[in-house]
């Protein structure tokens, strides 16, 4: 199994909403406001913050944090939550009301996470909780809008209105959430907004044709805003307001659309100068970037293959491994697969001996394109499967040994666990081969040589299955001594998981 992860960085969007935050105003509720930090050298350094959400204890904060994700790194970020004073001048002096602590490989690999918030004893912020939602940047695509509005209903009562717009997207679910939201234009009911540029990807996934929703509101101190209108659209409609030529939009209230009948509009949203399809923010996903390993040249990748291989083939019969990848975007449709067959042929992916894995690899990476995050559960769930069909054999024919080369910091740690301890139950051991300069404490933890491996919900492996070999220490040494560290549990292994089933010991040995 090869973790096709390897040296790949791409541009990571994560947007935050809070809910049942403390409440720190004694006249008022509180007035939240996120800031994001990221871990360097022991430190937490600040990456950025959000905006203050008014008297608001279920915040949805329009400014998003960007963050480059490298797959291969532990990125610790802290989200933290403070209640605004005005008089304040540092982080400190505002209100806590709560943090999160994680990893960016957790954050992406969830891709939307719902976590309590913890106050500095540990303690939780009371029923405060957290949502943090990643959109990887993977479009270089941006998109520039500049809107205004012309007779937008009045509803201040000694002035006229305050607008403001906020763009929504439709998730696959079908649900709404919060793309973009404008700044605030006082006291009037034809409002001209600035420009603002969006990542294409952000708006509607990169898709054209995707519903937006476009609301608007007349802004409050107190943090009740009014609802004036709103109308839906895409990407593709507002495209035809490029050229400087103006597309008008019906703002409705569906209130009012009821009870009046001669009901238009409250007001009219104007697209002006329309989409910039040509800037690009820079895209990490070009092939120019993907740090593809040269497929006429050797590497950690090739080298581990053959030197691990030629030592555990001898204990097959038919030399034909099935090699799958995990990490990675397939053709043609450039889905992240996390089990893929790398000969490209999932019905039939046996290759035959190491030679023929080392081929298939390096025939397979010009067409696929690195990726992430590096997830090492569905690969032993895959091959679990495999050696659970085994149990069902009356007699014990069969032992699972599972190869994993990585060079990953592993980002679903507990699900990783699980399938680790449900595999311990099974005729079935797993050897992870480390590549690289990477910090391999997770695979070391998951050796379970320290102690024993527990999933998340603190069952225990019933016999230790994994052994972790960081290549490095053996990059250049005899094949004897290498061998020496790979084998050094898996009999004892395979010996155990029969004395545990009462069952007559396999012959290792190649027939």
């Amino acid at each position: 199994i090869a973790d096709i992860t390897t040296h790949c960085i791409t541009r990571v969007e994560l947007s935050v909403t809070a809910t049942s935050l403390l409440d720190r105003d004694v006249a008022s509720k509180s007035d939240p406001f996120c800031v994001l930090f990221h871990e360097v050298d022991g430190n937490w350094v600040e990456l950025g913050r959000t905006e203050t959400a008014v008297n608001n204890l279920n915040p949805v904060f329009g400014v998003k944090f960007q963050v480059d994700y490298h797959f291969e790194e532990i990125q610790k970020l802290r989200f933290a939550m403070f209640d605004e004073d005005k008089c304040a001048t540092q982080l400190y002096e505002h209100d806590f009301l709560g943090e999160f602590i994680c990893t960016l490989g957790v954050i992406v690999s969830n891709k939307k996470l719902h976590r309590p918030l913890i106050l500095a004893n540990g303690k939780p912020a009371g029923k405060g909780s957290i949502t943090i939602t990643a959109q990887e940047l993977s479009d270089n695509r941006i998109i520039t809008l500049t809107l205004s509005g012309r007779k937008l209903d009045k509803k201040d009562f000694f002035g006229k209105s305050d607008p403001y717009l906020e763009f929504h997207k439709q998730g696959e679910d079908g649900k709404w959430m919060l793309v973009h939201r404008t700044e605030v234009i006082k006291n009037t009911l034809d409002p001209v907004w600035k420009p603002f540029t969006v990542p294409l990807i952000s708006l509607c996934n990169g898709d054209v044709d995707r519903n937006i929703k476009v609301l608007c509101y007349d802004y409050d101190n107190d943090g009740g805003h009014d609802f004036i209108g709103e109308f839906q659209t895409t990407v593709s409609k507002m495209s035809e307001a490029q050229n400087s030529v103006e597309v008008e939009f019906d703002c409705i209230n569906p209130k009012k659309q009821k009870k009046k009948k001669n009901y238009k509009n409250s007001g009219i949203i104007i697209v002006k100068f329309g989409i910039d399809f040509t800037a690009s923010n820079g895209n990490p996903r070009e092939p120019s970037s993907l740090h593809y390993i040269n497929p006429l040249g050797s590497n950690e990748y090739l080298a581990a293959i053959l030197a691990v291989g030629q030592i555990i083939q001898d204990y097959d019969t038919d030399k034909m491994f099935p090699a799958l990848g995990f990490g990675a975007q397939l053709p043609p449709d450039w889905k992240v697969s996390h089990e893929f067959a790398i000969n490209f042929n999932p019905t039939n992916p046996f290759c035959s001996g190491v030679e023929g894995i080392a081929q298939a690899y390096s025939a397979c990476l010009p067409h696929i394109r690195f990726y992430g995050p590096t997830n090492f559960a569905p690969i032993i769930s895959h091959v679990a499967r495999f050696a659970a069909q085994a149990l069902q054999q009356e007699k014990a024919a069969q032992y699972f040994t599972l190869l994993i080369i990585t060079d990953g910091v592993i980002s679903d740690m507990d699900e990783t666990r699980h399938a680790i301890v449900q595999a311990s139950k099974l005729p079935m051991s797993i050897i992870i081969i480390g590549v690289g300069n990477a910090d391999f404490a997770a695979m070391e933890f998951l050796d379970g040589d320290a102690s024993v491996l527990r999933s998340n919900t603190g069952e225990e492996a019933v016999r230790d299955i994994v052994q972790f070999v960081p290549f490095r220490d053996f990059r250049n040494a005899p094949k004897e001594t290498l061998a020496k560290s790979v084998l050094a549990e898996l009999p004892q292994q395979v010996t155990q998981y029969f004395k545990q089933r009462n069952l007559p010991p396999i012959n290792p040995a190649p027939e």
